[in-house]
């Protein structure tokens, strides 16, 4: 099914499918949220199999299955370009993009904005020249604002990002700011794709509108010690679920309350700040790039991102001590107390959030997570008493995992205590979460949406309890028969729709009440909930 919505084309969305009519509410219902996050102004998956509404020019255009369906420009010997949309003047474009061929050097693949023709436009390429470029056409040649280096493979799939507000254009790869330039030339125009004498495929086309930046950063702050001003950044609320049980000699969840507040904008305050022993809140300002791999937080430690702006892009944050088998039993160090709210996530080497070694107390929640190279939220040896909520994942394939291996059950038995709710799992194959040994694992009013492999994954002796969820186009949306040893499960009062599948589930499950008091929304509502409420910019409001 394809993801397509355009604002004002009220007589065209009428004839659309109810599906589409579908995620037209659920857009609508999140641009009406009184926040500042981006509105979606158009999307294209090609899952109908069509690709009406794209004018083209040169090439050969048409939609093939390339693990899902894909928009495909198949030739090397043309300046191909397509375009859609309407005419807006501050837009991101965004497409997951996979170059195949090119035809000669300084040749590209890219994502195009400010479409006013098929030879007049802005754009974000992949170049055979080893390079990320940004440029713009002007009824000639292209003529390149900025680049950057860059390893392009044939075959592989990268996720492009052209952002163009006012006279500012940046560009983005899985995530992380590599390019940008100024320039006046084009004002409005139209979402594109292009292949200038290459061929590639072009998937999950989405085009929202962008604010712009609002004005420089602040000076960098030296030394964490400056408190930033009331209301910009927000280290207010508790989480619900098991981050707020009383266990292990911590009462709930509370992050780096009753210690200082300080603001960071380079890598080295905030890894610094992380760092650093005793309660301390920490405000994000701005995407902030950081050195490959993962980077260790202690505790007592609140995370937030100002705004909706702010994130981490090139690495990922570890919560817990080095990895050690012969630690059986929580240590008396172990990491605890830590809030991870409001930021997004991009291009992590490795996890882009790991909780391990028996960390506990742990909320992750309104954060937006995609792109990255293992997991995107990752629980495991022997860490409980943790809430994931109301965040965000897409566009990555091992989502979250909780319980790394099969034969953990000395460290993970009785332990990997987690609540999952409020989550949009949005087009993320597997892992949603794929759980062992936890008990009781309570993953209630998330919502699933096009989960190609599986929803909830109970193996290896878990017992998850899952509740009041949406699925919709998960073709095995809870199984406890998943791979490797069989776990249990119990699925209840959940919705189906759009040719999901039914739970797979057996054995009995510890409630979840037993721990905490919670209420269930409506699983009819989770949908429209979930859309309006899940990611970054949508707390304090």
């Amino acid at each position: 099914m394809r993801r397509r919505r355009e604002r004002g084309a009220v007589a065209l969305l009428a004839a659309f499918t109810a599906a589409v009519a579908a995620m037209l509410f659920a857009a609508l219902t999140l641009a009406s949220v009184p926040s500042a996050f981006a509105a979606t102004l158009f999307g294209d998956d090609f899952e109908d199999g069509d690709a009406g509404g794209w004018s083209r020019s040169g090439g050969s255009w048409s939609v093939v299955t390339d693990g899902s369906r894909a928009y495909r420009q198949s030739g090397t010997s043309a300046d191909a370009r397509a375009v859609a949309g309407a005419g807006w003047a501050n837009q991101a474009v965004q497409a997951r993009v996979k170059p195949i061929a090119f035809n000669g050097t300084g040749r590209h693949v890219a994502v195009a904005a400010r479409a006013q023709s098929t030879s007049s436009y802005y754009f974000l390429g992949l170049s055979n020249a080893g390079s990320v470029v940004l440029g713009k056409r002007t009824g000639g040649a292209p003529v390149i604002l900025d680049s950057a280096p860059a390893t392009v493979t044939a075959g592989t799939w990268y996720t492009l990002r052209l952002e163009a507000f006012g006279t500012t254009l940046r560009g983005f790869v899985g995530g992380a700011e590599v390019v940008s330039a100024t320039d006046t030339s084009i004002a409005s125009g139209r979402a594109g794709l292009t292949g200038y004498y290459a061929s590639a495929s072009f998937d999950d086309v989405l085009v929202t509108d962008v604010a712009g930046p609002t004005g420089p950063p602040p000076s960098p702050t030296v030394t964490p010690t400056v408190t930033v001003p009331p209301g910009s950044c927000d280290t207010s609320g508790s989480p619900r679920g098991f981050a707020s049980v009383n266990a292990w000699g911590q009462n709930g969840t509370t992050g780096g309350a009753g210690g200082p507040t300080v603001e960071v904008d380079t890598a080295g305050e905030l890894i610094s700040a992380i760092g650093q022993s005793g309660p301390l809140n920490i405000c994000v300002r701005g995407t902030i790039t950081v050195p490959a791999g993962m980077h260790n937080v202690t505790s007592d430690k609140t995370i937030v991102g100002i705004g909706s702006g702010a994130g981490i892009s090139g690495g990922g944050f570890n919560i817990g001590l080095p990895a050690d088998n012969a630690v059986t039993s929580p240590p008396a160090d172990a990491v605890h107390n830590v809030i991870i709210r409001n930021l997004t996530f991009r291009g992590a080497t490795d996890d882009a959030i790991n909780v391990q070694m028996f960390s506990h107390h742990v909320w992750i929640d309104h954060n937006d997570l995609c792109c990255g190279y293992d997991g995107l939220v990752d629980i495991k040896r022997g860490s409980s008493y943790v809430t994931v909520s109301w965040n965000r994942t897409h566009d990555h394939t091992k989502n979250m995992l909780l319980g790394h291996d099969d034969g953990n059950a000395v460290q993970d038995t009785g332990r990997l205590k987690v609540t999952y709710h409020h989550n949009w799992f949005d087009r993320t194959p597997q892992r949603n979460p794929r759980v062992r040994f936890g008990e009781p694992v309570h993953v209630f009013n998330n919502y699933y949406v096009y989960n190609t492999d599986t929803g909830v994954a109970c193996q290896a002796n878990a017992g998850c309890l899952v509740e009041g969820n949406y699925f919709e186009r998960v073709e095995e949306p809870v199984t406890n028969s998943y791979a490797g040893p069989a776990g249990r499960c119990v699925a209840r009062d959940n919705v189906f729709v759009e040719d999901s599948g039914a739970p797979d589930c057996s054995g009995s499950v510890q409630e979840a009440s037993a721990y905490y008091s919670y209420t269930l929304d409506d699983p009819a509502s989770v949908k429209a909930i979930v859309t309006a409420g899940a990611g970054v910019g949508k707390i304090g409001g």
